[in-house]
Formats: structure tokens, sequence, C-alpha cells
């Protein structure tokens, strides 16, 4: 019985000075700061999603993957992935194309939700994805805003 106690109490302590030796991490800051048309097909419109990765860490950060959703007027509009690989280093910062697809059913969705005093601009959008970096490397985030069409008279992108 003794060895057991003694066998669970070492395991323990191992288990919590192992995690002493994952390095602690301050969170990314990734935002939208662009968004282009890409060739779409019939019943959906294809965007290439710009975001800037800042990696405000000692060390660089390695990814093998991404993923977003939009949400826009608190509802879900587009959604992509893509395989590229790469890495930020430290204190430093990179931007990610991620392409994006809307249905033609979301976007009738998303019309018929507005108000008729709702205009498409100053819409509240949440855009949340993540990095995938492995077991233990994948980094959630989240950006939050509001759209600003190009060419509206309160703002642009």
């Amino acid at each position: 019985m003794r060895r057991l106690l003694a066998l669970s109490l070492s395991l323990l302590l191992l288990s919590l000075s192992a995690c002493a030796l994952f390095p602690s991490r301050d969170p990314l800051h990734i935002n939208v700061v662009g968004i282009e048309p890409l060739q779409s097909q019939e019943l959906e419109v294809r965007f290439a999603v710009k975001l800037r990765v800042q990696n405000p860490n000692e060390t660089a950060i390695a990814y093998n993957g991404v993923a977003l959703d939009l949400e826009v007027n608190g509802r879900p509009l587009a959604s992509g992935v893509s395989d590229q690989s790469g890495s930020i280093p430290r204190f430093s910062e990179a931007v990610i194309v991620v392409p994006v697809s809307i249905s033609a059913f979301t976007v009738l969705r998303q019309t018929l939700g507005l108000s008729q005093t709702q205009t498409l601009d100053n819409l509240p959008y949440v855009l949340r994805g993540k990095l995938a970096g492995g077991a233990f490397g994948t980094m959630r985030f989240v950006d939050r805003g509001k759209l600003s069409l190009p060419g509206s008279i309160s703002g642009t992108w």
C-alpha cells in the first residue's frame, strides 16, 4: 500500500513538473486586414480573407493549417480552411490568406434577417478560427468588429 501511495505521489509530482517544461505563451493578436473576391461557382461566393497574425512571444510559432468561421449580425455566413504551413518568428507578424465560401442560401438567409432599416454597413461580425500546430500547439482566436464596406460613406475596410 505504501509503495502504491509513493508511486502515485511520484507520478503526480512528475506530471506537475512536466507542465513547467512547456513554455507559457501570450495569446496571438489576429485581425482581419482585407477581403478580396475569388473565382466562384454557381451557388456560392468565395473570398480570400487576409489575417494579420502578430506573435508577441519570445519563440517562433509554427502552424500547419488554418480554419475560419465568420458570423455576421449573429448568424453564420462563411467558413474556410487552408492546409498552408509556416512559422511566425518571435516578436514578428505575418499575413495569412484563407479562402472562405458563402453559399447563395446563406446570403439569402442573411438578407432576410435584416430589418428594412438596416444596411449592410456597420453590421457586427465575429471571426473564430484556429491555427493548427500539433497536439499542444493549436491556437484558437476570435476577432470582433463592425463591417465597413468599401465605398460606403462611413468608411472603408
